[in-house]
């Protein structure tokens, strides 16, 4: 039996998963570390020369996939992960980048330069990790943080409540909260 097998959901039904950046670039670097592990094994050459080939092509086809999603894929990331990144230019990607480019989208929300335009755009993002890293981050604004701690879908409000940004208000709600939460969990 083979692993797509085992799938439950085929293409296009209802339900079925997309394929974002965040899990083609992971499939990429697992692809990659099974390459480098594949040069410390004593196999014959014919068959490492064979198998090298196959994960080349594999990596590939990743990169063609990834470029798919967002044109020049690892330029960008390296644009984000370079020590010069200008909050301009981060804010300059989110406006490109489609929103299946999670993995993008998650770096910048990271970025200690994205500024608070960048972060307010970021925080309708539908992929929860980006709306985390923004109800975190010191540059979102109190009207990004106030919409955040609102979110019905996961409880940002608990990081909001620890954002310096968050007005002092919202804060102390937000605080209180947790401590009648607190209050109400069993004893052990």
């Amino acid at each position: 039996m083979r692993r797509s097998d085992l799938v439950q959901h085929k293409e296009g039904q209802k339900g079925a998963s997309a394929r974002t950046s965040q899990i083609v670039f992971g499939e990429r670097q697992h692809l990659l570390r099974v390459l480098d592990s594949l040069e410390g094994t004593d196999l014959p050459i014919a068959r490492m020369q064979q198998e090298r080939r196959i994960l080349e092509e594999l990596i590939h086809a990743r990169t063609r996939d990834l470029n798919q999603i967002n044109t020049a894929w690892d330029e960008k990331i390296g644009l984000v992960l370079s020590s010069d990144a200008k909050p301009e230019m981060l804010e300059k990607l989110v406006k490109q980048a489609p929103e299946e480019d999670f993995y993008l989208l998650r770096l910048i929300s990271e970025h200690p330069r994205a500024n608070a335009k960048t972060l307010n755009k970021l925080a309708k993002h539908p992929y929860g990790a980006i709306r985390e890293n923004v109800a975190r981050h010191p540059n979102a604004d109190a009207n990004t943080l106030t919409w955040l701690s609102r979110d019905r879908s996961q409880p940002l409000w608990y990081l909001v409540a620890f954002n310096p940004n968050t007005p002092t208000p919202l804060q102390r709600r937000l605080r209180d909260r947790l401590k009648r939460l607190g209050e109400n969990q069993p004893s052990k």
